[in-house]
């Protein structure tokens, strides 16, 4: 079983996305993460997906730290006890789980190392279940070759995110997945805004009650632009460009699957 993101899983090279400042970098089956040392968040995480080939398996694994990092560096169990808050993953549990059982099964359970999550408010509604179906719905309806995407996710890790418990908590996420097409390198950007769910002041922690998830699909340029990663050819497979009649655009407000474009 591959240790790491494979730049050569699609017949198109896709580099690991790259951060502006240092990273430490932490590969599990699969996936990796880029681990920014400052704000102990992930900067970056990649994964590979055989769509053909993914397992349903009994959710098993459980939170822990990462021991190749010191704890002081990764975002551990205190800050999410008793608050608001989710452990919400990054590299989504069942995307590394394809192939062997046992190896699917491995793979899924190194996705509850802390490297991999990242704080996320509480609660639920339309907005957020659809960022968290972004891949199915790309393996659905993108017009891949081979039911194969590499998903890139993390935090947007911005100066006046707020701080709470040592950290700052991100207001907002971002993902691009990426695919062949007959045409080539494919390709869609996404952001989850959580900032009407976080409140810190006082030191404390709340969801206002009239607050929100808002996913959007936005320019994949804009994502590297406002997170100073280097996205390589990700931005020039961008398909938001070709599926518009008007752009530049800002971001599109996704109420629904039938919104994405592909």
């Amino acid at each position: 079983m591959a240790d790491g993101y494979d730049l050569d899983f699609l017949p198109t090279r896709v580099p690991l996305p790259r951060p502006a400042g240092a990273a430490r970098e932490l590969t599990y089956p699969r996936f990796t993460v880029l681990l920014d040392p400052e704000r102990r968040l992930a900067a970056v995480t990649a994964v590979n997906i055989d769509g053909a080939q993914l397992k349903d398996l009994p959710r098993s694994g459980e939170w822990r730290l990462d021991p190749r990092v010191d704890d002081e560096l990764q975002t551990g169990p205190e800050v999410y006890a008793r608050n608001d808050l989710d452990r919400g993953h990054l590299v989504r549990r069942r995307d590394p789980g394809w192939g062997a059982t046992a190896e699917a099964r491995a793979a899924m359970e190194a996705t509850f190392f802390y490297p991999n999550a990242a704080p996320q408010a509480a609660g639920f509604n339309q907005s957020k279940e659809l960022w968290l179906g972004l891949e199915d719905h790309v393996l659905a309806y993108a017009e891949t070759t081979d039911q194969r995407i590499s998903v890139f996710t993390a935090p947007v890790l911005g100066d006046d995110d707020p701080p709470y418990r040592g950290i700052r908590i991100p207001l907002q996420f971002w993902k691009v997945a990426a695919w062949q097409s007959a045409d080539g390198l494919a390709a869609a950007g996404f952001v989850l805004d959580q900032s009407e769910l976080v409140d810190t002041a006082e030191g404390m922690l709340a969801a206002p009650p009239l607050g929100a998830y808002r996913t959007f699909q936005v320019p994949i340029a804009d994502i590297a632009s406002t997170t100073g990663i280097d996205l390589g050819p990700l931005t020039d497979a961008d398909v938001l460009p070709h599926r518009l009649s008007v752009w530049p655009v800002e971001r599109i407000p996704l109420r629904s699957a039938d919104d994405i474009l592909l």
